[in-house]
Order: C-alpha cells, then structure tokens, then sequence
C-alpha cells in the first residue's frame, strides 16, 4: 500500500534521527500529527504557543548540530513561528518548519485564515515550498532538508490540508546523503597572513563560535604569540574553564581587561566570529580574519589578510608558518587586569555584600529596599550548577550576568538568542534542551519581562514533565531598556512591570515555585530549587537599579546617567 504526503514525512524525520517534533496542533496539520501519533520514536510536544515551539526546536538543533523540527497549521499557527525562525536563522542553524495551508483548491482565494507562507517566510527561509502535489514527494522534502542542514538555516515546506493524506503514485523512500565539507584558503593565502602575523609585536585572539571545534589549534597559536585571548559570548562554551590565555567577553557585556588585551594590540586575529559591535574594534592595528563565509570577511573591521576556510583547517596549515612572539608581557599585563577585575566581580557577588561598610555606603545609593544583587545570584547558580549543566539565557540583562558570573566549565552547554537578540527565548528553548538531554540538568536565566511575554508555556513544562529549573531576575523592569534610557540621559519611562509573584503563579501551575527576597537564604535557595525533582521557578527579586558597567565605559555615558537621574527625581511637569 501506497503512503500518504504524511507518512512520508515522518518516517523521514525518524530515519533523519529527529526525536521531537514541536507545534501546536490544527485541523491542516491533522495527517500529519496523526502519523506522529502512530511513529514508535517520535514524539509531539504540544506547545502553547507556536513561537515556543520554533525556539525549542531551534535549541536542539544549535545543540546537537542536526534537524530541528516544528510545525505550525494554517495562518496563525504558521505566522506564529516566525520569530523562533529568526533565531534559527541568526544562529545559523537547521530548523525545518512544516506548515499547513488551506486546501489545495482554495489557495489564492483569500480563504479563511489563509495565508501567502511562500512570501511569509522568504526573508527568513534558506527554502520554502508549497506541495501541490502528492507526486512531488519525497524529493521536495529532500531538497528542503538538505537546504537547510548544507547551508546552516530554516526550510519551510507549507502541505494544504487536503493533500496530507492524499497517497502517493511512486512511493519511493527519502534520501539525505549529506556531509560536511571542510575547506582551507589555498598557500598564497596562508603565507601573506603568516608573513602578516610574523611582523606583529603584540597580538590578540578574537575568538567566536565558529572555532569551537578547532580548539587545540587555538590554544597552540595563542600559545605560540602569547596571545590573550577575547571571547565573544557564544564561544564561552569551549573556551572557558582551564584556559591560561582567556580574558573574557568585550562589547557592552565585557570587561577592562579584554576592551585592553584588543586596544593594545598592533595584530588582531578574529577566529570563527562575526562580533557585530564595531565601536569595540580596535583602530589602527592588523587585522587577520579566517571564517568560512567570505561574505563575513572585512564586514564588521577591514582586514588586511583574510582567510576563507575552517578554522581548525586553516590553523593547521599557517602554525608551521609562524615564529614565536617576542614575550609574554601584552599577554601576563592582560590577565592580571582579568584577575583584578574578577576579584572585585567575586565582591559584588557576595551575598554579604550590602552589610560590609562599603556596601552599605553603595546600597544607600543604589539599593534602599535591599533587594538581592543580580551579581550574587547568578554567581550562586554556577556555584552550585552541575558540570554538564545546559545553560539558557533571556536577552538583556540576566544574559549579562550570565557572562560576567557563570563559567562554561566541564561539559556545561549555553544557547541564548545571541544574534537575534530576541525577548522570551530562555524558557523555550530550555524545553527544547530538557528533551534534548533529559539525564542532564537545565537552566533557564529568565528575565521577569521574557519569561511573562510567553508564560503559557510554563504548562508545556508541567504536561511533560521536565525538570526544568527556571531562574527568574525580577527586578520588576525590562533592565536593559532602562538602562540603555538612563546612558542616553532619557528618565525611565515605560519599562516598570507590574509582576505577579511568579513562585505562586508556578506553583498554581503545577510546578515548585521558589521566592527568595532575603539574600541571606539566597544560597540555601538555589541549592533547594536545584536539588527539587521536577520542574521549578526559582522567583528572586533582584535590584531594579543594578548598573552593568561596560568595559570602557565613556564620559558621554556618565554624564547621560547622571542627568537622567535627575530627570527621575525632579517631578514631571504636568500642563
């Protein structure tokens, strides 16, 4: 017997390996959810809300590496999706949305919910294509598939309502014959970066995601120039831990030690990253960059010697070509500035922070309600963290103190909305990785503004069970709007949210929720929360007006936060 446009697809998804597939359920979608139904291997999680789905499956794939996979029915449920793709998009990761559409004979007929999802998702989709015809399968889920697992990016294949338990004429099995290619610039190339690299008195490594695994060959060349090494925040994970050349991030998140390790230097060498901020590029220095995709070449700093390739392919062919640094002072002077800076974050950290009489004299100030530093509770959460934990953070600031106070050691794993920058994306994508690693332990770093925009699907977590461990920041603010409002001198307007105690809300949901509003119970807390089997929400109010200082901060910033201090303490006029 013949099988349907349905079957097809998901007896592929099981041979792909695909574990999960997240949607919400709707009458397009129905031979499709049906045959997930009856495929032993192959689970649906019903999400609350499609744009969860699309960030939990965007979460395994950055994961794991593989097909993520999420489903939207007609309309609605497909506009929904967009923004998780985005993410999967930005990270360059392959995701697989398949979308229902109103019946075959009625496309083009402004039909009930109906949608254009070819135009939709063009801006976001390696591929997208509607199935017009049971005999069109399986070589347009073929092509779909390898779309976006060889170009690192969503495919979108939309199947009408009527055509998913239509059968098909020729029913031929699905193919997926992939591999990854790994290519290096040719000798030329090699050599004028090497003879660029030789020249240098003082470098430094600016290094992303994308040399994550060529990591031996990153330590042997900064060990070979006495090079620090600058992390970008998706490279944490790889390049923390037990490494004698790191300095950590730069950019807004960053410190004085690595905005140094780069202005000090007169050779910059980027590895596998595309750093988008160009403020925080050094000026008047070489620059080398290897990366993959040439488009990235020269787009955020111009470069003088520019390597198409894999990183750990490249590394390989230009280490022979270098000499020894000079010394190691550009690098020793770097990381005793890191050593200083840490030493100082260890004391904001301290939970006893407020009640030494520098803290009382910072908390008259800053902290009059004596609300928990957000330094101390996220330095609690690695404190007390597993070695194989997987990380998520909300965009803004609990991503911020993230990277200043969790280190990505042992086997820890990290995912965040790092390039689209999207709010709500922690807690689903933390469902995404529960599932993906169910013997592992997740946690969310949850900002109060991200974890309220997609609440409902805190049920998700309840209805499967999944031990999730939710770190809420409720500073009752969207933190990083307020602050970037007070650094250009604007009075806080509009940012100020009127939670509801998250805890109880979890709690009435069918989860453990936690409060904490002492900082002294703050360690007993989080080693609670994470030693509660099951899903919790550990609901920790935090102070509103924790500033992040970056690491070069400018005369043009204080001075703006000064004045909108100012702003907020004179009483608007009222005409």
């Amino acid at each position: 017997m013949a099988r349907t446009v349905a079957r097809v697809i998901v007896d592929a998804l099981k041979d792909l390996g695909v574990h999960q597939v997240f949607g919400v359920v709707g009458d397009a979608l129905n031979p499709l959810t049906d045959a997930i139904r009856t495929t032993d291997g192959l689970d649906w999680i019903g999400c609350r809300h499609e744009e969860a789905a699309s960030f939990a499956a965007g979460a395994q794939s950055q994961l794991t590496g593989n097909l993520g996979v999420c489903m939207g029915t007609v309309g609605p449920g497909s506009v929904h999706l967009l923004n998780g793709l985005y993410d999967a998009a930005k990270s360059r990761t392959p995701v697989l949305a398949v979308c229902g559409q109103v019946p075959l004979s009625e496309l083009g007929s402004d039909y009930f919910q109906e949608v254009d999802n070819d135009l939709l998702f063009r801006d976001v989709a390696v591929y997208r294509a509607t199935v017009t015809s049971p005999d069109q399968m399986p070589r347009m889920l073929e092509s779909a598939v390898r779309a976006a697992i060889s170009r690192g990016g969503v495919a979108v294949l939309t199947v009408p309502g009527d055509l998913g338990d239509q059968e098909l004429t020729d029913d031929s099995p699905a193919r997926f014959a992939h591999h990854r290619s790994v290519t290096r610039p040719d000798d030329p190339a090699v050599a004028e970066a090497a003879e660029l690299v030789n020249s240098a008195s003082t470098c430094t490594l600016l290094v992303g995601r994308g040399a994550r695994e060529a990591k031996t060959e990153v330590f042997q060349l900064a060990e070979l120039l006495g090079a620090p090494m600058v992390l970008t925040l998706k490279a944490k994970e790889g390049f923390e831990g037990d490494n004698p050349f790191e300095v950590g991030q730069t950019g807004l998140i960053g410190n004085p030690a690595a905005a140094h390790a780069l202005d000090a230097c007169d050779t910059l060498v980027m590895l596998g990253t595309d750093f988008p901020y160009r403020d925080w590029y050094p000026t008047g220095c070489k620059v080398v960059q290897i990366d993959t995709r040439e488009e990235h070449l020269g787009r955020r700093v111009p470069v003088d010697a520019g390597l198409v390739g894999d990183v750990g392919a490249t590394l390989r062919a230009l280490l022979p070509r270098l000499k020894a640094g000079p010394d190691r002072t550009h690098l020793e002077d770097t990381r005793e500035r890191y050593r200083q800076w840490q030493t100082g974050q260890r004391r904001l950290a301290d939970p006893g922070h407020d009640r030494r009489w520098t803290g009382k004299l910072r908390a008259a100030l800053d902290n009059r309600d004596h609300d928990i530093r957000p330094e101390a509770l996220a330095a609690a959460v690695d404190a007390h963290a597993a070695e194989d934990a997987v990380f998520t953070s909300d965009t803004g600031m609990a991503t911020v103190w993230l990277s200043r106070f969790v280190s990505m050691r042992g086997t820890r794993r990290l995912i965040g909305s790092y390039n689209l920058g999207s709010m709500a994306n922690a807690m689903p994508q933390a469902i995404g990785a529960q599932l993906w690693a169910p013997e592992r332990q997740t946690i969310a770093f949850c900002g109060d503004g991200g974890l309220s925009m997609l609440l409902g699907d805190l049920m998700t977590i309840k209805t499967y069970r999944l031990p999730v461990k939710l770190v809420v920041f409720d500073n009752r603010r969207l933190g990083m709007v307020k602050l970037e409002q007070e650094q250009a001198g604007l009075a806080e307007f509009g940012t100020e949210l009127d939670n509801p105690d998250f805890a109880a809300v979890a709690t009435a949901l069918g989860l453990t929720g936690i409060r904490v509003t002492d900082p002294a119970k703050l360690h007993d807390s989080v080693r609670q929360a994470f030693a509660t089997p099951g899903p919790v929400l550990l609901d920790v109010l935090t102070n509103p007006e924790e500033v992040a200082v970056p690491g070069k901060p400018t005369v043009a910033q204080g001075w703006g936060f000064a004045i909108a201090k100012i702003k907020e303490i004179l009483p608007s006029h009222e005409g």
